[in-house]
């Protein structure tokens, strides 16, 4: 039996590395299937017990395709690259300003859209609005990085990682603001305070243009925008009712984006091929493997220890359960920890700061590295794509910098 745990650890341990690393450049979520397939394949996981690991995600399934589907007809309408030349025409010549507005732009496109499509859709518009305007654009691409996990729990929709770890105790709305509200702006305030003073040299060198050339928000840009407002009002009140945000925001992404697309009489294609289909068979094989590990009892284990922890000490247990779920999130990425973190804290009741601590550590906790989480890599993805190269100890030394502070002061917001 020990062995067999043995074997499954080694197997996880290295699907999540090919997850991270993606050796071969091949796709994050071919790793995390040949995991959950290697486990099933050696006889450590029954095939029936894999499925009801992939049923658990279900939920997140559905949040992401709505999110996704909504979050690229809003890119393919030119709205996140009308908030970003309106950005750069409303900070009139100041870097500082600009800076100030793409990061409040990326706060709220975060915290209604997704940290995600922060990362996959604000931050081309970005590097296409500072370039037009004569400015460096990785001082202002940084904004896209740090702030898509410095928000990304001021609601429940705000990031998937949120559902991954409530799952079915997911907090009513009024709860979750009472719970979030203040580490949020605490985090958002402390992120945006370092990350402003540890740029303040590459700022002050530039000179930027005060108007950039930028085509008018069509009717469908403007329909997109009424129907990013409509599903935050559908899932806040979901939320409010206590009801699951997948449903709500799968079904609210696609007649949002049926609509825009009837309308202005476009094929649905350009849409649906440039989703990252690909993100769905990543987070299954992830459900998969944490479904391996409550198997073999290392969920239980950590649950126990949690339990110990707080029996000593609610203070410190949150403290400590939150600096280490940060810092596993660079080790492991954010996803598997979350998956992991959100099976120990559903094995049984935990007082709020610990839970409150938990998220935190899995939400904000990405910002110290570029592999950290999810939301970060697709970042990395698209500079790629606009070929500029972000090194891992680049992003390091100012992850340094900005988390440790934020990640304080957020999680002492939190707990007492």
């Amino acid at each position: 039996m020990a062995h067999d745990a043995a074997f499954a650890w080694s197997i996880i341990v290295l699907a999540t590395a090919g997850v991270i690393i993606r050796p071969f450049r091949l796709p994050e979520a071919i790793w995390a299937l040949a995991g959950a397939g290697a486990l099933v394949a050696f006889g450590l996981l029954p095939w029936r017990d894999a499925l009801a690991g992939i049923e658990k995600g279900v939920d997140v399934y559905l949040f992401l395709i709505g999110m996704m589907l909504i979050a690229e007809l809003a890119r393919l309408e030119g709205l996140f690259d009308y908030l970003a030349a309106l950005a750069v025409e409303h900070a009139r010549g100041s870097p500082q300003r600009l800076f100030l507005l793409i990061y409040l732009v990326g706060t709220l496109v975060t915290v209604l859209l997704s940290n995600d499509a922060t990362a996959i859709m604000l931050t081309p518009a970005v590097h296409a609005a500072t370039r037009a305007a004569g400015a460096k654009p990785l001082p202002y691409l940084f904004v896209c990085a740090f702030i898509a996990n410095a928000a990304s729990f001021v609601l429940p929709i705000s990031n998937p990682a949120n559902l991954v770890v409530f799952g079915a105790h997911m907090p009513q709305l009024a709860d979750w603001l009472r719970q979030f509200a203040m580490p949020s702006l605490a985090s958002i305030v402390l992120t945006y305070l370092v990350l402003r003073l540890a740029l303040h040299r590459a700022l002050s060198e530039e000179t930027i243009a005060r108007r950039v050339p930028h085509r008018k928000l069509g009717r469908g840009g403007k329909l997109t925008a009424c129907g990013i407002a409509a599903i935050g009002v559908v899932l806040v009140t979901a939320s409010a009712l206590d009801r699951p945000l997948g449903l709500p925001t799968f079904i609210c992404g696609s007649v949002t984006a049926a609509a825009v697309l009837l309308l202005s009489r476009q094929s649905p294609w350009p849409v649906l091929k440039h989703v990252s289909w690909s993100v769905l068979p990543l987070v299954g094989g992830l459900f998969v493997m944490v479904e391996a590990l409550v198997r073999t009892g290392v969920i239980g284990r950590l649950s126990a220890l949690l339990h110990e922890a707080v029996a000593q000490s609610v203070p410190r247990a949150a403290w400590s359960v939150g600096i280490a779920t940060a810092i596993a999130d660079n080790v492991a990425n954010n996803l598997p920890v979350g998956l992991v973190a959100g099976s120990v804290a559903a094995a049984d009741r935990l007082p709020a700061p610990v839970v409150s601590a938990i998220l935190i550590g899995v939400d904000l906790g990405p910002n110290l590295s570029v592999t950290g989480s999810l939301a970060t890599i697709l970042w990395l993805v698209a500079l790629r794509r606009e070929q500029i190269e972000v090194g891992a100890w680049t992003f390091l030394k100012l992850g340094l910098l900005v988390t440790p502070p934020a990640l304080v002061a957020t999680l002492a917001a939190a707990i007492w």
